[in-house]
């Protein structure tokens, strides 16, 4: 079967799961390798995942996925290898009694920017070498802390679990934040539970299980791209299939050329109204 779908899916993934796995089952099915996501999924993790296909996977470096919205449990009182449910046991400790007010106060604390970690149990390279592969090998590797947002974070107590609602930056790892949240409260922890609800300005209610997903539900990408919008005349398209400068009239840096509903390709300005291609998107 050969695939001629080209643009986006979203996809609401379920627990158990690799988001490469999500890719694969898609591309299996509509006939294609070429598939990639946006923003990886741990595997226990369900929710959100924004994947392209064919011509789609052009889209992706210009997608909105800036901040994120997640959903998460947190056990206390164990902490793991892996941050989640996944992990060996490494560590136990006592939970103090802890009221709603100090629980409010640590979460209130998180707000703003700051530097975090990443976990040992990542998808970042180092050296070209994923992080989660040089942690099983027990090979030490250095992890430089990165900078993150915490926009918005919320919660509520129930016995030794901490239910929260965390908007974050692009990056935030919510393992690492949850760890942190428990070692603020007096103890340790691990996630057991995340769910993504919204990438962008998508939440998760537009998404469908892939097992559910149909030719139909695919989506050209434009409505998810974050950038200005250009129509092209019938010369100016020719010139921009061709890779031709182009002068246009607008402040804006970077911007997405459509013809009607054909997405054509991303220009960037070179000096003054002169803009030269960045990518081709047809």
């Amino acid at each position: 079967m050969t695939s001629m779908l080209d643009g986006i899916f979203l996809i609401d993934k379920e627990a158990g799961m690799t988001s490469r796995k999500v890719d694969n089952i898609l591309g299996k099915r509509y006939g294609t390798h070429a598939v990639g996501h946006l923003g990886t999924l741990d595997p226990f993790a369900t929710g959100l995942l924004v994947v392209a296909i064919n011509k789609g996977t052009k889209l992706l470096p210009y997608l909105n996925d800036g901040d994120k919205v997640y959903e998460a449990t947190l056990l206390l009182g164990e902490k793991t290898t892996t941050g989640d449910l996944k992990g060996e046991v490494v560590e136990k400790k006592e939970i103090p009694d802890i009221s709603k007010e100090k629980l409010d106060e640590v979460l209130q604390s998180f707000l703003g920017k700051s530097q975090q970690i990443p976990p040992k149990f990542s998808a970042i390279k180092v050296n070209g070498v994923p992080m989660y592969k040089a942690a099983i090998e027990g090979k030490e590797v250095e992890i430089k802390p990165r900078e993150i947002t915490v926009y918005s974070l919320e919660g509520s107590l129930e016995g030794n679990e901490v239910h929260f609602t965390a908007k974050v930056s692009k990056g935030t790892y919510i393992r690492t934040l949850g760890e942190d949240i428990a070692e603020k409260l007096g103890t340790v922890g691990h996630l057991i539970s995340l769910r993504r609800t919204l990438v962008g300005d998508i939440p998760v209610s537009k998404a469908k299980k892939v097992d559910d997903i149909k030719e139909e539900d695919i989506l050209s990408g434009i409505e998810l791209i974050d950038l200005p919008e250009i129509e092209l005349s019938d010369e100016e398209e020719w010139k921009a299939k061709n890779g031709q400068t182009l002068r246009l009239d607008t402040k804006e840096e970077k911007v997405l050329l459509k013809k009607g509903n054909s997405l054509i390709a991303v220009y960037k300005r070179k000096n003054e109204n002169t803009f030269v291609p960045e990518r081709g998107l047809f």
